[in-house]
């Protein structure tokens, strides 16, 4: 899994949440915690519309059960990681990039 995401998906990342939370996003940090740093303009619905932006972008898919999409969309840092870490499991796999077949929470193995 990646760490660090590569800056294509981080730049991609930002301005795909600039053009959803508006011109206050531009001066938050990457490990700022979007709900404490914009407050009302980081609502549930605010984040929905974030998940899915994020998904039509790059072509995944978050499991809103299996994944913790609090802890994941809490930062630009950990969404990045999240999409980064999407899209190598995609690559290794050869799909499409989405995690929809089942099995389990972001970062978990089948081990099978």
């Amino acid at each position: 899994m990646t760490t660090t995401p590569p800056a294509p998906v981080l730049d991609r990342l930002r301005a795909v949440l600039a053009a959803r939370l508006g011109p206050e996003y531009d001066a938050v940090a990457e490990d700022a915690d979007l709900r404490v740093t914009l407050g009302d303009g980081y609502d549930s619905l605010t984040v929905m519309e974030c998940v899915s932006a994020v998904e039509a972008e790059f072509g995944i898919e978050v499991d809103l059960v299996g994944d913790d999409v609090r802890h994941w969309f809490s930062t630009t840092a950990l969404m990045a990681r999240f999409v980064a870490d999407r899209l190598e499991d995609a690559a290794v796999l050869g799909g499409a990039g989405s995690g929809g077949s089942g099995g389990g929470a972001h970062g978990e193995g089948d081990g099978a």
